[in-house]
């Protein structure tokens, strides 16, 4: 029997570089990667929640169990069975560490980090861009100010709060070890470096990374849905972009100091830091 290709992860903050790091990695023929979020961890915790509750519960021991889990990705991403990397892309996977742990032992999350006043910043130039205001990244009735789609954007519902949570808890949590922070700023500027270090912290197969043609995923019909052209959008060639920040001071102030990762206690947790 052929042997199960390696399997890691991509999850974060959002508007922090994982579509662009997944865009590079889907470079190196040795990889298979999602380019966005994909189904494969609601597909997972559905199924969980299935064996876990109701008449189902005893049907299914702890070997049955990880092993319909560990094919639930395999057959999303239709393994050949030749030996492969799988890289997959969820917010939920840092919630779900423990899970993680139990069918995918080898694994590791790399989580797309950024200083939370420029993910606002970027969130909101997205949502402004649009005349009408129509982006589902914050509901109806919350959209007419920047300090009601901030609030909701910060609120533990809202896309940036619900990651920000969750990644916290994987930070001080009990597998924190199985964690790799990229820094947005360091992909942008050090592509090659960050691009290195994942290369040794995860065994991949070497490949030459292109950094001056980088090719943008079609994610149009999913950007789409969400009523926000261009979330996923990538730049074909890689580079640090500065620009005048358009959140007001009072917000700014709301978020300084938010890089957390930063701290001493990364290297304490376990955590490894690319920065």
């Amino acid at each position: 029997m052929s042997p199960s290709p390696d399997v890691h992860f991509i999850s974060g903050l959002p508007r922090s570089g994982s579509t662009l790091l997944s865009a590079l990695l889907s470079q190196n023929p040795a990889l298979v990667t999602s380019g966005r979020s994909s189904p494969v961890a609601p597909m997972i915790l559905r199924v969980s929640s299935l064996m876990a509750e109701g008449e189902y519960a005893g049907d299914f021991d702890p070997g049955k169990r990880d092993r319909v889990l560990r094919q639930l990705l395999d057959s999303y991403y239709g393994s050949s069975g030749e030996q492969r990397v799988i890289v997959d892309t969820h917010r939920d996977w840092c919630a779900r560490l423990g899970l993680i742990d139990t069918i995918f032992p080898m694994a590791k999350v790399i989580c797309c980090v950024r200083d939370p006043i420029w993910i606002m910043d970027s969130l909101e130039r997205l949502i402004v861009r649009d005349p009408i205001l129509s982006s589902h990244l914050v509901p109806m009735g919350r959209r007419a100010t920047q300090h009601d789609r901030l609030d909701h954007l910060l609120s533990p519902d809202g896309v940036f709060g619900y990651a920000w949570r969750v990644l916290i808890e994987a930070f001080h949590g009990p597998f924190a070890n199985r964690l790799i922070l990229v820094d947005y700023d360091y992909l942008a500027r050090y592509p090659k470096a960050a691009l290195d270090a994942l290369t040794r912290e995860l065994g991949l197969p070497a490949h030459d990374y292109d950094f001056e043609h980088v090719e943008s995923p079609d994610h149009s019909a999913f950007d789409q849905a969400l009523s926000t052209p261009g979330l996923h959008q990538l730049r074909p060639r890689i580079g640090f972009e500065a620009r005048r920040c358009i959140l007001p001071p009072s917000a700014q102030e709301r978020l300084a100091g938010g890089m957390f990762w930063r701290s001493p206690q990364a290297a304490e947790n376990g955590v490894r830091i690319l920065a």
